[in-house]
């Protein structure tokens, strides 16, 4: 496998097309992508996803922008039927993380570490990049790895 062909960004779209997910309802709000390693993006439907190898889930939370990948490390069940809620200790906001519905795991959304179990969600990487005055593009790519 050629080692450039993971350093792909892919343009997922505009950060104005996705609706804050405050209230932790993730579908149908997110999108979905489908992107085999060296292909171009192709948009997945939420309601039959189908096949989730090689799928990524884009949304809003906070104003921040995420990628994840859409199926759950451990059941393989679509994440887009989860939902969002924050990690708190204390009343303090630690991190932010994402239900299965299927099993009911979590996973934090920025580390990819599961609440229990040896099993890690795999988190992408954002790119917001300037296209005009007001709005920005939404560019993902699959995380690299270290060493």
């Amino acid at each position: 496998m050629n080692p450039f062909v993971r350093k792909v960004w892919h343009r997922v779209g505009l950060v104005s097309e996705l609706p804050n997910l405050d209230d932790g309802k993730i579908a149908p709000r997110c999108k979905a992508f489908k992107i085999p390693i060296g292909q171009s993006p192709v948009e997945a439907e939420l309601d039959m996803p189908g096949d989730l190898k090689d799928q990524v889930m884009v949304f809003k939370y906070k104003d921040k922008v995420h990628a994840i990948d859409h199926q759950c490390p451990h059941s393989s069940f679509p994440l887009s039927q989860g939902h969002l809620f924050d990690i708190e200790d204390f009343g303090i906001v630690l991190s932010t993380g994402i239900t299965c519905p299927k099993h009911n795991w979590s996973f934090d959304i920025f580390s990819g570490r599961a609440d229990r179990g040896n099993y890690t969600l795999k988190v992408w990487e954002v790119q917001l990049r300037d296209c005009g005055d007001t709005d920005k593009e939404v560019w993902v790519r699959r995380k690299q790895r270290i060493g």
